[in-house]
Parts: structure tokens; sequence; C-alpha cells
């Protein structure tokens, strides 16, 4: 795949709300924008990371703050440009290809949006093969690759440049910002050279949100004649295993804006009201499921909720008392389960006293 059309993202954001893990940002805003620039500029070009020069400059671009924001505080066909000629200003250099933070939810269309408006190629993957909260749990950041220079812009067109000594105190003062903007912002992040986008990036994961969208659309109604056709698309890819872990009604979801993240929990109830109840764990996304006390799912692997009734992924700002849900558990890239991932990814970062156990394990 070397082009994206306009005919074609609606898959991307039907796969990457999937991917998404129920975070990410409502994607429903961001592709009416990309269809907009599609239109403007001409489809988006696609490049394969390991076709990237080892000199060129990449950046990662992306939407940073709660969620539950991107659906009252909506973007506009500029916003991602001018944030992209914002850091180029900043560093004095022209940028050569962009990428994603996630490809999850709207963050995978965002940058679509910066690279047709800048004329330049969007790399065919994502810092994360899936949606998480924190910088520091992006792939590039795992990798070594230091999140500044960088540059956010806010709604009303405002800037703020960082140099921090971390990522951890980038994602600090990058949330700070975003709360101060409103509660959403976009950033351009992460710059590096081809030859360190290829040791970092999760890749192929732009074409496979494609891919996924497609079954998920031509597979379309209830979840049962759903399972078959998304389990051959995994186990062929870069996650491995699809299992349906629960199917039942939401009887109960809270979540509050805190630090600049969506936090809460939601409960599902068996249809038949028998049986213990899945909790789900929210920080932006779906991070730990579990039936009773045991853990049937947890973060880095992934958690998905669909609509039992269509097979339509929900994300979490999304997800309301009385849906109809089935809820799936995919397992996540290798690199995530490496000892280097796991120190920033594994359940225990975020505040559950549990080590991870890989799915195919539980």
């Amino acid at each position: 795949m070397n082009k994206i059309e306009a005919a074609q993202l609606a898959d991307l954001a039907l796969g990457s709300v999937f991917l998404a893990t129920g975070g990410g940002g409502d994607p429903h805003i961001p592709q009416l924008i990309a269809e907009q620039a599609i239109e403007k500029y001409g489809p988006v070009t696609v490049i394969q990371p390991q076709d990237v020069a080892d000199d060129a400059l990449v950046v990662s671009i992306g939407g940073v703050g709660a969620p539950t924001v991107s659906l009252e505080l909506l973007p506009s066909i500029d916003e991602t440009s001018r944030t992209l000629s914002a850091f180029e200003a900043h560093i004095g250099r022209q940028v050569d290809a962009v990428a994603s933070f996630e490809i999850g939810g709207g963050n995978s269309l965002i940058p679509l949006v910066a690279a047709v408006g800048k004329g330049i190629p969007v790399i065919d993957g994502d810092g994360m093969g899936r949606a998480l909260p924190e910088a520091q749990m992006m792939s590039y950041a795992i990798a070594g690759i230091k999140p500044t220079p960088a540059v956010a812009c806010d709604y009303a067109g405002n800037q703020c440049a960082f140099t921090t000594s971390s990522t951890e105190v980038y994602e600090r003062h990058i949330r700070s910002f975003a709360m101060a903007a409103g509660g959403m912002i976009t950033a351009a992040e992460h710059p590096m050279s081809g030859a360190e986008l290829k040791r970092s990036i999760i890749p192929g994961t732009l074409s496979f949100s494609i891919e996924l969208g497609r079954t998920l659309r031509e597979n379309r109604g209830q979840v049962g004649q759903l399972l078959e056709p998304l389990k051959q698309v995994f186990e062929k890819s870069i996650y491995g295993e699809c299992r349906l872990i629960y199917q039942g009604k939401v009887i109960d979801k809270a979540t509050r804006i805190v630090g600049g993240y969506d936090i809460g929990e939601a409960t599902i109830q068996n249809f038949d009201g028998q049986g213990e109840n899945l909790n789900l764990s929210i920080k932006n996304e779906y991070l730990l499921a579990r039936v009773g006390e045991a853990v049937v799912a947890s973060v880095p692997d992934l958690i998905v909720i669909v609509d039992y009734e269509t097979g339509t992924p929900i994300n979490a700002e999304r997800l309301r008392y009385g849906h109809r849900v089935a809820v799936f558990a995919i397992g996540c890239p290798d690199f995530y389960r490496s000892e280097e991932a796991l120190r920033v990814v594994a359940p225990r970062c975020f505040g559950f006293d549990l080590d991870y156990i890989p799915l195919e394990q539980l």
C-alpha cells in the first residue's frame, strides 16, 4: 500500500478504534477532517519504515489529553499542519515524514491530515500498536528516542515548546499544558532519524487497521459470526491470539477527568444475570479485566469492547449503561513483552498489584 484514498478512511477508523482498546480519541471528527484534507490535497502517501532514508527526519504527531474532551473540543483541518510548521520553525529544519503516536482511534487519522497538508508521507506503523495513556509507554521512548524538542498547539493556536530531561518529565509537562488548554492539544514530538525509526516503530499497523476495519465491516452483525473472521485476521498478524472473554450488559460505568486522563471503572453483567460480573479498569484505555477476582486480560495485551449486535468497537468515552456488549482480548506485539517495555507498561505501572501474564497463559 503506497496511498490512502478517502474511500479507505472508514475502514481505517473502524479498525483503529478496535485496536485503541477504548482510548485514542473518537475517530468520527478526525475522519471527516481527513476526508476534507484528501479532497483538498489528494491521497495520502504511505511509506514503509524500511524504505525511509537513514538520515531522514521523522516526527510523531497526535492528540494529547482526555478522550472525552475530544467529543467537544473539535480540531480543524489545519491544526495538525500548523503544529508541524511550528515544530519545523522551532528546530530550524523541515520534517521528511510523520508517524502516529498510536494506531488507536482518532490518533490514527491525525498524522494523515498533517502529511497531506505538508505534502510529505506518513509511515506505515506507530508507536504503540494499540493505544496507551502516557508518553513513556511509546515504543519510541522505550527504544531510547527522546521526546523533545517538541511543540504543542491548542485549539486557539497558542504554542508551547518543550525541552525536558526525560520522557517521564515530558509526560507531566505536556499533560499540564493539555489541562491548561481545555483538555486536548496537538503535539509534534519524538523527532528521530530514519535509522532510529526502524528500530523503534511497531511496523505495518496502518495497513493492518484498514484490513481489520474491512473485516469488521464485511462481517457486521452479531458477535457469534464475527469471532472466526477476527481470529483469522489476527493470527496472521503481529498480535496473535484473539479471544472472546465475556458477553453481557453494562450495568455500571463511571469515569472522571483526573490529571488530564479519563479515569474510571465499568461493570458488565451476563445477559442471564447469572455468574460473576466482569469489571474493567479504565485510564483512557481498558487496562484490566477481571471476572470476580480472576484476571482474564491485562495491559499490555488488548482489551476491546464491541456492540453485541453489530460488532462495532466502542470507545471508553462512549460506553454507556445498558449497552449490550462483547469483550475481546488480543495479544500485544512481541515488542511490548520485552523486559524493557514491561518496565513501563506492566499492570503494576498502572497501580495494579499483579504481574503481567500473557493472554495465552491465562
